[in-house]
Order: C-alpha cells, then sequence, then structure tokens
C-alpha cells in the first residue's frame, strides 16, 4: 500500500504540481492550491523527493472552484480548471519569476506585462490516441502511461477541432473508423472553417483512396488529409496538403508538418507585441517556422534573414514570402549550427525555439553577433533561464563567445496561450548593455 500524506500546500511549481514538505521530504502532488491541506497518497520516491497523488482535499482554498471538464483530474490535458483564469496568470507569474531567479539568477522587478484572453475553445491543433481495444473509441494518454482515456468532450479546443472530435468519435464508436488507426493530428485554420489531418497507423488496410472517402465521407470540413504509417516509410496525401492562417495583414501557409502557434485568440496580439517597434537595417529571424514573424520584419528592415532546420516549413516560409511581396535570405538549418558560423551582424533577432531552448553554447553566440535588440519568445521557463543567465552574465559561460558583451532586460511579457495547463510562454524583450 502505498504511504497516505498529509500536508500543506505552500506554493505552485513549474509543471502543474503543488509544493509541500513532510518528513524531512519535499513532496509535489498535483491540482491543488497554495494553503490547502489535502491528503496524497505516495506514487514515487527519490532521495528526499516524493510524487503523491491526490486522494482529497481536506481544507480548500477559497480559490478553488469547479473543473468545467467532466474528465478533468483524469485525461492528464489539464493541470489548473480548478483555479479562476485570473488566479491561473498570477501563479504563473509568480512560477516565471521564482524560476527565472532560481536557475538564472534573473532577479527581475520590473512588471511582467500580462496578456490573456477566452480561456476555452482556444486551441486550433489537437493530437488524438486511438484505442483499437473492443470497444474502439478515441482519447488521451494518461500521463506518463501508454493507457488511452476515451473522452466525450475536451473544451479547450475550438468549435470546429470540438465538432471534428465528435464525428471522430461517433465513426470510432460505431466501429466505422478505418482499422489501425493508432493516432490523429487535427489542425484548423484561422477562420475556423476547415481541418487538415494528420492520420498515423499501425499499417495501411486499405488504399489510400478508400481511406481517404472514409474520412471525406464523414467530415465535410477536411480540406488535406495526410496519411502515414507507423514507420513512417510510407505517405499518402490528398488534397492541397496545407491550410492558411491570417494574422497582421499578413497570410500564412501551414503544411501538415509545420508548426503554427495554437492560441487562435491571441496570435495577432502575439505578433504586433513581439516585432512592435522593430526597425533598421537588418534581422534575424531564428526558429522562423513557416514566417510567422519573417514577414512583417521583411517589411520594417532592409535585409531579413531566417533561419529554421524544418524543411517543410522553410518551403512554406519561401511561398509566404512570395506572397507578401517581400525578399527574405532563408537557411534550412538547425539554429546552433547557423550561429556557430555565422558572420551576420543583425541589428535585431527574434528567436522562438522549441522546449528545450536556445542552450548555453548557442546564447554566448547569439551574444557574440553583437544586436542591438533580442526578442526571445520562450515556451518553457526553465530553459529561458538558463540562456537569459547567459545573454545577462549573470551567469559565467565556459564559451569565450560573446564575451564583453552583455544584455539588460528591457521589459517581458506573459502570454497565457495555454490556458488550464502548466505551460508559460514569454516573451522577453533584451537590449544591448553599454
Amino acid at each position: 500500500m502505498p504511504d497516505e500524506l498529509r500536508i500543506s500546500i505552500e506554493k505552485l511549481v513549474y509543471g502543474g504540481d503543488g509544493l509541500a514538505h513532510a518528513d524531512g521530504n519535499t513532496v509535489f502532488v498535483p491540482y491543488v492550491l497554495p494553503g490547502e491541506e489535502v491528503r496524497a497518497a505516495t506514487k514515487s520516491k527519490r532521495k528526499k523527493l516524493v510524487w503523491a497523488n491526490l486522494l482529497e482535499v481536506t481544507s480548500p482554498s477559497a480559490q478553488r472552484e469547479g473543473a468545467r471538464c467532466p474528465h478533468f483530474q483524469t485525461c492528464g490535458g489539464c493541470h489548473y480548471q480548478h483555479i479562476p483564469p485570473a488566479e491561473q496568470l498570477r501563479l504563473k507569474q509568480e512560477i516565471l519569476r521564482e524560476t527565472l531567479s532560481r536557475l538564472g539568477g534573473i532577479q527581475w522587478s520590473g512588471p511582467i506585462q500580462q496578456h490573456a484572453a477566452e480561456p476555452y475553445g482556444y486551441r486550433n491543433r489537437a493530437q488524438w490516441a486511438v484505442r483499437n481495444a473492443n470497444p474502439r473509441a478515441i482519447g488521451y494518454f494518461l500521463p506518463e502511461s501508454s493507457v488511452i482515456v476515451p473522452i466525450d468532450e475536451c473544451p479547450v479546443l475550438s468549435p470546429l477541432l470540438a465538432k471534428t472530435f465528435g464525428q471522430l468519435q461517433e465513426l470510432a464508436r460505431a466501429n466505422r473508423l478505418p482499422e489501425k488507426v493508432l493516432e490523429i493530428e487535427a489542425f484548423a485554420d484561422s477562420a475556423d472553417a476547415k481541418i487538415s489531418l494528420n492520420v498515423a497507423f499501425e499499417r495501411f488496410s486499405k488504399s489510400a483512396a478508400e481511406l481517404a472517402k472514409i474520412l471525406r465521407d464523414a467530415l465535410p470540413q477536411l480540406e488535406s488529409l495526410l496519411l502515414a504509417d507507423e514507420s513512417k516509410e510510407r505517405f499518402e496525401l490528398t488534397g492541397p496538403g496545407y491550410l492558411f492562417h491570417e494574422a497582421g495583414g499578413f497570410r500564412y501557409r501551414v503544411s501538415h508538418l509545420s508548426f503554427f502557434q495554437v492560441n487562435r485568440f491571441l496570435v495577432e496580439d502575439l505578433l504586433r507585441t513581439v516585432v512592435a517597434g522593430a526597425k533598421g537595417e537588418s534581422a534575424l529571424d531564428l526558429y522562423a517556422g513557416v514566417g510567422f514573424f519573417t514577414l512583417p520584419l521583411a517589411r520594417a528592415f532592409q535585409r531579413v534573414v531566417s533561419v529554421d532546420a524544418n524543411l517543410t516549413a522553410t518551403r512554406d516560409l519561401q511561398v509566404n514570402t512570395e506572397g507578401a511581396g517581400v525578399t527574405v535570405i532563408s537557411h534550412n538549418e538547425h539554429a546552433e549550427e547557423f550561429l556557430r558560423k555565422t558572420t551576420e551582424k543583425p541589428d535585431f533577432v527574434v528567436l522562438d525555439p522549441p522546449r528545450s531552448g536556445l542552450g548555453a553554447d548557442a546564447a554566448a553566440k547569439l551574444a557574440g553577433l553583437g544586436a542591438a535588440e533580442i526578442a526571445y519568445l520562450s515556451c518553457d521557463p526553465s530553459t529561458l533561464a538558463r540562456d537569459l543567465a547567459v545573454l545577462t552574465g549573470s551567469k559565467k559561460s565556459d564559451s569565450t563567445e560573446g564575451a564583453g558583451i552583455r544584455y539588460e532586460i528591457a521589459d517581458m511579457h506573459m502570454f497565457d496561450l495555454f490556458p488550464q495547463t502548466y505551460h508559460i510562454e514569454t516573451l522577453v524583450r533584451l537590449k544591448r548593455a553599454p
């Protein structure tokens, strides 16, 4: 039997858990609020760190509210539905400041400007797992598990994605979904009128044309369909292979394997804020994707260089720049490799790396370019802290790149791109120190 703990939650930490102490151990437990008294059961332990499952909230916070989704605390996709949206923002801001300070030595006492929108119905992209056991169903994986939990609704989905999910779930439960489907990824355009699907199979049980017909008959909104087997050696495409998104007066082609921001309500605000006031002779866009920031930069700078390792996204970017009537120098390679060899001396740099961040060595090389201003958009405060430590000089780097060049934080923004979850999107604008 797991050990039962009676603990008082001290604070929330990045990752969705609350932190408490018991018997000399640090305990992490999900779905709680600071100040609550709870019962929890030990799940795992490593040295003095204990991870526990929540059993009961014996003394709830005044901030606690009922969850909107009936699957909350089961499917694992959301972490904060028991917290009002305004309180989620306040807690995330606390977590951001604490993480930057603890991991990066970044003591930012200035304001963190908050950007938030509708807390539900915001997602334009989702991934659903298919349970092929009898009865068949679609759902999400349990946290840290291969077990699929069938669901009936998901309130963070856009209306079109919610409708699409319902249609696919009906197919699955009627045993009319194509055989051997493992996973379905759905993506909606900016008008929430058309979708593209990426469907992964264990193996194809029918011809691509037969599979496409089943899905198209069930989903009138289906614009483009990509079928792939588990080995990723066979792909079948029907439809144009992309959707269009419009933002900031620009039109972006986004192909099946390209990334685009998932919060349909905040995409315009994000675009405006990242490029606000940026102008000059040259700009560098690292992790450029389909050119979300590249296009407006190309209107404000004489020379723009974009870098992205995803070939599909790079091809989308080339189409998008042509459509916008702008010229960009595009590099299809990893940002770290580009920084290792470039001689560019940009005035302004935008970077929007994946969760792993830039990395200390690459951050030192970025500093070495000597740009007057850097706009760093991060989806993980832990890796942001590490990289800012190098750029601001709060911690010493082993690299000699960028020696003598240091940046100061000019302002900081937090975009709540993923309400109901612990995820934090941060924009830090840096200016080169005198």
